[in-house]
């Protein structure tokens, strides 16, 4: 069976995976760019955004992992859009209008709404279930390749709980954020069920990921 894959997420050292008062001109609160400053600085970030540069080494390898053998991606309704974007009939993500998923993209969300077609092959599908169906629908448009679990918190946070992640990567940020949306409540002793190794890279960032015992 394919993996349910969690890659590249940002925590606070206090572990907020977004900050607060989220909004359309602030898609990670108060936390700005904070959390994700030391992807931006990766070469494969730069290669991404047709820039030139970047850093190798530890961060640039990480980030890599992104994509190769994912088939489809499943996301909360706030990775997708600002509070209220349900009610803009004209809202399709973030990302304008070549999104870097490129797969069958699943967004869970109580709003539904008909599925949309991008540029790059992301097609965007608008769900209304729980966890493990949603898994299930994924695995099925990924056509036999590995499903990520996009975020935010709040949906890692649920894949988690039902015991359906079977590969996580998160990155502790050396910042406070006080506030916002915390990945680990309700979630003690997680770490059983997982082979767990952290890599502390130059940028001051660290890298945690989590295997399922027996993968």
């Amino acid at each position: 069976m394919s993996l349910a894959r969690v890659h590249n997420f940002s925590l606070s050292l206090d572990g907020f995976g977004t900050g607060e008062g989220l909004g359309q001109e602030a898609p990670f609160g108060h936390a700005g760019e904070k959390l994700h400053e030391w992807m931006f600085a990766t070469r494969w970030w730069h290669e991404m955004t047709g820039e030139p540069g970047g850093t190798s080494g530890l961060d640039d390898a990480f980030v890599r992992q992104f994509t190769p053998g994912i088939g489809a991606e499943i996301m909360g309704a706030g990775k997708y859009g600002y509070p209220g974007w349900h009610d803009d009939e004209e809202w399709k993500g973030w990302w304008g209008p070549n999104p870097p998923f490129h797969t069958p993209t699943f967004v869970l969300t109580r709003h539904t709404r008909p599925s949309i077609g991008m540029e790059g092959g992301t097609t965007f599908h608008f769900l209304d279930t729980s966890p493990a169906k949603a898994l299930e629908t994924a695995r099925e448009a990924a056509g036999g390749q590995d499903v990520r679990i996009g975020g935010g918190p709040t949906v890692i946070r649920d894949f988690l709980a039902a015991g359906l992640i079977d590969h996580l990567h998160v990155v502790v940020v050396p910042i406070l954020l006080g506030r916002g949306v915390r990945l680990w409540d309700g979630l003690e002793s997680v770490e059983k069920d997982y082979r767990v190794e952290a890599t502390s890279s130059p940028s001051g960032v660290t890298h945690v990921t989590f295997s399922r015992a027996g993968l």
